[in-house]
Protein backbone atom coordinates (compact mmCIF):
# COMPACT_ATOMS: atom_id res chain seq x y z
CA UNK A 1 0.00 0.00 0.00
CA UNK A 2 1.44 3.38 -1.05
CA UNK A 3 2.04 5.91 1.73
CA UNK A 4 1.30 9.64 1.70
CA UNK A 5 4.14 11.89 0.54
CA UNK A 6 5.42 13.81 3.57
CA UNK A 7 6.82 16.81 1.71
CA UNK A 8 3.60 17.28 -0.23
CA UNK A 9 1.45 16.95 2.89
CA UNK A 10 3.56 19.50 4.80
CA UNK A 11 3.50 21.94 1.86
CA UNK A 12 -0.29 21.71 1.66
CA UNK A 13 -0.58 22.11 5.44
CA UNK A 14 1.57 25.22 5.25
CA UNK A 15 -0.68 26.70 2.53
CA UNK A 16 -3.79 25.99 4.59
CA UNK A 17 -2.35 27.62 7.70
CA UNK A 18 -1.13 30.61 5.72
CA UNK A 19 -4.62 31.16 4.31
CA UNK A 20 -6.00 30.97 7.86
CA UNK A 21 -3.67 33.78 8.96
CA UNK A 22 -1.46 31.67 11.24
CA UNK A 23 1.65 33.79 11.95
CA UNK A 24 4.32 31.13 11.22
CA UNK A 25 2.62 28.46 9.12
CA UNK A 26 5.78 26.58 8.19
CA UNK A 27 6.88 26.16 11.77
CA UNK A 28 3.47 25.00 12.92
CA UNK A 29 3.07 22.60 9.99
CA UNK A 30 6.34 20.93 10.97
CA UNK A 31 5.59 20.96 14.70
CA UNK A 32 2.23 19.29 14.22
CA UNK A 33 3.70 16.67 11.92
CA UNK A 34 6.24 15.76 14.58
CA UNK A 35 3.51 15.71 17.23
CA UNK A 36 1.27 13.27 15.37
CA UNK A 37 3.90 11.18 13.58
CA UNK A 38 6.75 11.18 16.08
CA UNK A 39 9.82 9.37 14.87
CA UNK A 40 7.90 7.92 11.95
CA UNK A 41 8.22 11.34 10.29
CA UNK A 42 11.97 11.67 10.89
CA UNK A 43 13.86 11.04 7.69
CA UNK A 44 10.88 9.37 5.98
CA UNK A 45 9.52 10.27 2.56
CA UNK A 46 6.05 8.86 3.20
CA UNK A 47 3.65 8.42 6.09
CA UNK A 48 0.88 5.96 6.65
CA UNK A 49 -2.75 6.74 5.95
CA UNK A 50 -3.44 6.65 9.68
CA UNK A 51 -0.80 9.29 10.39
CA UNK A 52 -1.93 11.37 7.41
CA UNK A 53 -5.50 11.43 8.74
CA UNK A 54 -4.30 12.46 12.20
CA UNK A 55 -2.16 15.18 10.64
CA UNK A 56 -5.11 16.50 8.66
CA UNK A 57 -7.20 16.71 11.83
CA UNK A 58 -4.42 18.57 13.64
CA UNK A 59 -4.03 21.06 10.79
CA UNK A 60 -7.81 21.62 10.72
CA UNK A 61 -7.71 22.51 14.42
CA UNK A 62 -4.84 24.93 13.84
CA UNK A 63 -6.75 26.51 10.93
CA UNK A 64 -9.36 27.49 13.53
CA UNK A 65 -6.49 29.22 15.38
CA UNK A 66 -6.46 26.72 18.21
CA UNK A 67 -2.99 26.97 19.79
CA UNK A 68 -0.45 24.30 18.89
CA UNK A 69 -0.02 23.61 22.61
CA UNK A 70 -3.71 22.72 22.95
CA UNK A 71 -3.49 20.37 19.99
CA UNK A 72 -0.35 18.63 21.27
CA UNK A 73 -1.33 18.90 24.96
CA UNK A 74 2.01 20.24 26.09
CA UNK A 75 4.08 23.42 26.30
CA UNK A 76 7.80 23.84 27.02
CA UNK A 77 8.67 26.07 29.99
CA UNK A 78 11.87 26.38 31.99
CA UNK A 79 13.21 22.80 32.23
CA UNK A 80 10.11 20.75 31.36
CA UNK A 81 7.26 20.19 28.96
CA UNK A 82 4.10 20.90 30.91
CA UNK A 83 0.72 19.42 30.18
CA UNK A 84 -1.73 22.11 29.14
CA UNK A 85 -5.29 22.44 27.93
CA UNK A 86 -7.95 25.07 27.46
CA UNK A 87 -8.45 25.03 31.24
CA UNK A 88 -5.13 26.77 31.98
CA UNK A 89 -3.08 29.68 30.72
CA UNK A 90 -0.25 28.60 28.45
CA UNK A 91 3.17 29.04 30.09
CA UNK A 92 5.16 31.71 28.29
CA UNK A 93 8.90 32.40 28.07
CA UNK A 94 8.45 35.85 29.64
CA UNK A 95 7.31 34.23 32.88
CA UNK A 96 10.72 32.60 33.29
CA UNK A 97 11.89 36.00 34.62
CA UNK A 98 9.75 35.27 37.68
CA UNK A 99 11.47 31.90 38.20
CA UNK A 100 14.89 33.54 38.01
CA UNK A 101 13.90 36.12 40.61
CA UNK A 102 12.35 33.48 42.86
CA UNK A 103 15.44 31.26 43.04
CA UNK A 104 17.92 34.14 43.35
CA UNK A 105 17.79 33.85 47.16
CA UNK A 106 17.12 30.84 49.42
CA UNK A 107 13.48 29.76 49.72
CA UNK A 108 11.80 27.06 51.82
CA UNK A 109 8.00 27.58 51.76
CA UNK A 110 6.36 28.84 48.57
CA UNK A 111 2.76 29.85 47.85
CA UNK A 112 1.62 30.18 44.23
CA UNK A 113 -1.63 32.09 43.77
CA UNK A 114 -3.68 31.28 40.68
CA UNK A 115 -1.34 28.41 39.86
CA UNK A 116 -2.98 27.30 36.59
CA UNK A 117 -0.75 24.62 35.05
CA UNK A 118 1.51 24.83 38.10
CA UNK A 119 4.48 25.77 35.91
CA UNK A 120 5.77 28.54 38.19
CA UNK A 121 5.58 26.67 41.48
CA UNK A 122 6.80 23.38 40.06
CA UNK A 123 9.76 25.00 38.32
CA UNK A 124 10.79 26.66 41.59
CA UNK A 125 10.52 23.36 43.47
CA UNK A 126 12.55 21.63 40.78
CA UNK A 127 15.34 24.16 41.25
CA UNK A 128 15.23 24.24 45.06
CA UNK A 129 15.41 20.65 46.24
CA UNK A 130 14.49 21.28 49.88
CA UNK A 131 11.59 23.68 49.25
CA UNK A 132 7.93 22.79 49.69
CA UNK A 133 4.99 24.51 48.05
CA UNK A 134 1.28 25.20 48.03
CA UNK A 135 -0.60 26.05 44.85
CA UNK A 136 -4.06 27.60 44.81
CA UNK A 137 -6.57 28.26 42.07
CA UNK A 138 -10.27 28.99 41.84
CA UNK A 139 -10.56 26.41 39.04
CA UNK A 140 -10.78 22.73 39.99
CA UNK A 141 -9.79 21.77 36.42
CA UNK A 142 -6.64 23.87 36.69
CA UNK A 143 -5.71 22.23 39.99
CA UNK A 144 -6.12 18.81 38.40
CA UNK A 145 -3.79 19.84 35.57
CA UNK A 146 -1.25 21.21 38.06
CA UNK A 147 -1.30 17.93 39.98
CA UNK A 148 -0.58 16.03 36.76
CA UNK A 149 2.34 18.34 36.08
CA UNK A 150 3.72 17.74 39.57
CA UNK A 151 4.14 14.12 38.52
CA UNK A 152 5.79 15.21 35.26
CA UNK A 153 8.34 17.35 37.13
CA UNK A 154 8.81 14.77 39.89
CA UNK A 155 7.99 16.96 42.90
CA UNK A 156 4.52 15.69 43.82
CA UNK A 157 5.73 14.75 47.30
CA UNK A 158 6.64 18.38 48.04
CA UNK A 159 3.52 20.20 46.89
CA UNK A 160 -0.15 20.44 47.83
CA UNK A 161 -3.06 21.99 45.97
CA UNK A 162 -6.01 23.94 47.36
CA UNK A 163 -9.02 25.60 45.80
CA UNK A 164 -9.13 29.24 46.84
CA UNK A 165 -10.10 32.63 45.50
CA UNK A 166 -6.67 34.22 45.89
CA UNK A 167 -5.86 34.14 49.62
CA UNK A 168 -9.40 33.72 50.92
CA UNK A 169 -8.90 30.09 52.04
CA UNK A 170 -5.13 30.10 52.56
CA UNK A 171 -3.70 29.29 55.98
CA UNK A 172 -0.17 29.55 57.29
CA UNK A 173 2.78 31.74 56.38
CA UNK A 174 5.39 31.53 53.64
CA UNK A 175 8.74 33.05 52.89
CA UNK A 176 7.80 33.48 49.22
CA UNK A 177 4.49 34.20 47.51
CA UNK A 178 4.37 34.21 43.71
CA UNK A 179 1.63 34.88 41.21
CA UNK A 180 0.97 35.51 37.54
CA UNK A 181 -2.54 36.90 37.94
CA UNK A 182 -4.92 37.98 35.18
CA UNK A 183 -3.90 41.52 34.30
CA UNK A 184 -5.26 42.40 30.87
CA UNK A 185 -7.66 45.36 30.89
CA UNK A 186 -11.07 44.90 29.32
CA UNK A 187 -10.19 47.50 26.69
CA UNK A 188 -7.18 45.42 25.59
CA UNK A 189 -8.95 42.11 25.08
CA UNK A 190 -10.04 42.77 21.50
CA UNK A 191 -6.43 43.32 20.43
CA UNK A 192 -5.24 39.89 21.58
CA UNK A 193 -4.35 37.21 19.05
CA UNK A 194 -7.20 34.74 18.37
CA UNK A 195 -5.09 31.96 19.91
CA UNK A 196 -5.25 33.81 23.22
CA UNK A 197 -8.59 35.61 23.10
CA UNK A 198 -10.68 32.68 21.86
CA UNK A 199 -8.93 29.64 23.34
CA UNK A 200 -7.33 30.49 26.69
CA UNK A 201 -9.53 30.76 29.81
CA UNK A 202 -10.83 34.30 30.12
CA UNK A 203 -10.61 34.10 33.90
CA UNK A 204 -6.82 33.68 33.57
CA UNK A 205 -6.50 36.63 31.18
CA UNK A 206 -8.52 39.49 32.61
CA UNK A 207 -10.24 40.46 35.86
CA UNK A 208 -12.15 43.10 33.93
CA UNK A 209 -11.87 46.84 34.30
CA UNK A 210 -8.35 48.25 34.40
CA UNK A 211 -6.73 44.84 34.90
CA UNK A 212 -5.43 45.62 38.39
CA UNK A 213 -8.05 44.00 40.64
CA UNK A 214 -5.99 40.90 41.43
CA UNK A 215 -3.01 43.05 42.42
CA UNK A 216 -5.21 45.07 44.78
CA UNK A 217 -6.40 41.90 46.52
CA UNK A 218 -2.93 40.34 46.74
CA UNK A 219 -1.33 43.56 47.99
CA UNK A 220 -3.98 43.77 50.70
CA UNK A 221 -3.97 40.15 51.85
CA UNK A 222 -0.46 38.82 51.20
CA UNK A 223 1.25 40.44 54.22
CA UNK A 224 -0.75 38.26 56.61
CA UNK A 225 0.71 35.16 54.94
CA UNK A 226 4.34 36.25 54.71
CA UNK A 227 6.98 35.89 57.38
CA UNK A 228 8.80 39.13 58.29
CA UNK A 229 11.17 39.81 55.42
CA UNK A 230 9.25 37.40 53.18
CA UNK A 231 9.09 38.16 49.49
CA UNK A 232 6.23 38.70 47.06
CA UNK A 233 6.83 38.27 43.30
CA UNK A 234 4.18 39.31 40.79
CA UNK A 235 4.21 39.07 37.02
CA UNK A 236 2.84 42.23 35.43
CA UNK A 237 1.89 43.63 32.07
CA UNK A 238 4.72 45.66 30.57
CA UNK A 239 3.01 49.01 31.30
CA UNK A 240 1.84 48.22 34.86
CA UNK A 241 5.07 48.53 36.86
CA UNK A 242 4.36 51.96 38.36
CA UNK A 243 0.78 51.16 39.38
CA UNK A 244 1.55 47.75 40.90
CA UNK A 245 4.60 49.13 42.70
CA UNK A 246 2.46 51.89 44.20
CA UNK A 247 -0.12 49.37 45.42
CA UNK A 248 2.59 47.34 47.17
CA UNK A 249 4.18 50.37 48.83
CA UNK A 250 0.77 51.54 50.02
CA UNK A 251 0.29 48.12 51.64
CA UNK A 252 3.55 48.47 53.59
CA UNK A 253 5.92 46.48 51.40
CA UNK A 254 9.56 47.48 51.19
CA UNK A 255 12.34 47.03 48.62
CA UNK A 256 9.87 47.21 45.74
CA UNK A 257 11.82 46.42 42.58
CA UNK A 258 10.92 45.97 38.92
CA UNK A 259 12.64 43.19 36.94
CA UNK A 260 12.76 42.97 33.12
CA UNK A 261 12.21 39.90 30.98
CA UNK A 262 14.68 38.76 28.32
CA UNK A 263 13.14 41.25 25.91
CA UNK A 264 13.93 44.12 28.25
CA UNK A 265 10.31 44.86 29.15
CA UNK A 266 9.07 45.28 32.72
CA UNK A 267 7.82 41.83 33.71
CA UNK A 268 8.08 41.16 37.47
CA UNK A 269 7.63 43.30 40.55
CA UNK A 270 9.29 42.02 43.72
CA UNK A 271 8.74 43.33 47.24
CA UNK A 272 9.50 42.39 50.83
CA UNK A 273 7.32 42.41 53.90
CA UNK A 274 8.61 44.80 56.52
CA UNK A 275 10.70 42.87 59.07
CA UNK A 276 9.02 44.79 61.88
CA UNK A 277 5.61 43.69 60.64
CA UNK A 278 4.38 47.23 60.01
CA UNK A 279 1.56 47.56 57.54
CA UNK A 280 -0.41 50.43 56.06
CA UNK A 281 -4.04 49.78 55.15
CA UNK A 282 -5.19 50.54 51.63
Amino acid sequence: MTGVDVARAVAEARRRLDRAGVPDPGRDAQALLLAVAGREAAGQDTMSGRVAAAYDRAIARRERREPVSHITGRRAFWMHEFRVSGDVLDPRPETEALIEAAISVPVRRVLDLGTGSGCILLSILHEVADAIGVGTDISAAALDMAAQNADVVGVADRVSWHRSNWLADVTGTFDLIVSNPPYIATSEMADLAPEVREWEPRIALTPGGDGLDAYRIIARDAPAHLVPGGRLLLEIGHAQAAEVSALLRASGFEAVTVHPDLGGRDRVVSAEKCRMGARISL
